[in-house]
């Protein structure tokens, strides 16, 4: 997918942030509140003639109208562009069926759909508030916008047990997602799974803010190959430098029979 492709993306991906106790309006408020607070005291300190304490806010000031840019960035355009290469490097014949972990509205998703014109694209989620106006209504008419729809499933379930059987899809994605489970145990059973509905020779691509370490370990743990992991860059900053995206890469070992070839 090039860039010309994600300037025509029709969908309303929303904003991704923690939205449960406080909704996007009244975070978007609070923040513009303390950066005119930080910007009049700034002016206020310079005509007061206390230079230091001008610096000092001044610093703030630009630092934190530098963590906005980043961040609103990162939610509107920095994750397509990544993402559009990561799905290009994949090399996707078409025809897999693929599942999204916490697929939300659909930026991940309707993306890998775009690329699996005999394929399936399904995605998974609790539709909670870890984004902005995040319903399954919403991804599904994103699907419809994006011309997608025919090959899109959408189910509701928890991404530590989820409603698919064994070996059921050749690829499995996920995008800031999983560190959503509160427990060390949750996210450990949100990898196992990730492993059971992965066919043989299937890959995984896991992206996300925090603990990939640790699901790198537990796909190692799990006999997966060609793993791997790796700083996204500054598209994918949600902020700044200080809270980067990592991805994690793996494949399942491919079953090869008693004097043949590894199935396909």
């Amino acid at each position: 997918m090039s860039s010309a492709d994600l300037r025509r993306r029709r969908g309303d991906y929303g904003f991704d942030g923690d939205f449960r106790l406080v909704p996007a309006g009244g975070v978007a408020t609070i923040f513009g509140v303390i950066w005119a607070a930080l910007a009049a005291f700034t002016g206020f300190e310079i005509a007061a003639g206390r230079p230091v304490w001008a610096v000092i806010a001044g610093l703030i000031t630009v630092w934190l109208s530098l963590a906005i840019v980043s961040y609103v960035f990162t939610t509107r355009v920095g994750k397509f562009e990544v993402w559009a290469r990561l799905l290009g490097e994949f090399g996707l014949r078409g025809d897999e069926d693929l599942l999204d972990l916490g697929c939300g509205r659909g930026a991940v998703l309707l993306a890998a759909a775009e690329l699996l014109p005999e394929g399936r694209a399904v995605g998974v989620d609790l539709w909670r508030a870890d984004q902005s106006g995040n319903a399954p209504e919403a991804t599904l008419r994103n699907a419809e916008r994006e011309g997608v729809a025919a090959r899109v499933e959408l189910h509701s379930g928890d991404m530590t047990s989820l409603p698919f059987d064994d070996r059921s899809f050749d690829v499995v994605v996920s995008s800031i997602a999983i560190h959503n489970i509160p427990t060390a145990a949750g996210r450990q059973a949100a990898i196992d799974e990730a492993v059971r509905v992965l066919r043989p020779g299937g890959r995984i691509l896991i992206a996300d803010l925090a603990r990939t370490d640790a699901y790198l370990a537990r796909l190692r743990f799990h006999g997966l190959t060609g793993t791997g992991r790796r700083n996204l860059g500054w598209r994918f900053w949600w902020g700044g430098p200080w809270a980067p995206t990592h991805v994690v890469t793996a494949r399942a070992k491919q079953v090869v029979p008693a004097g043949g070839e590894p199935t396909p």
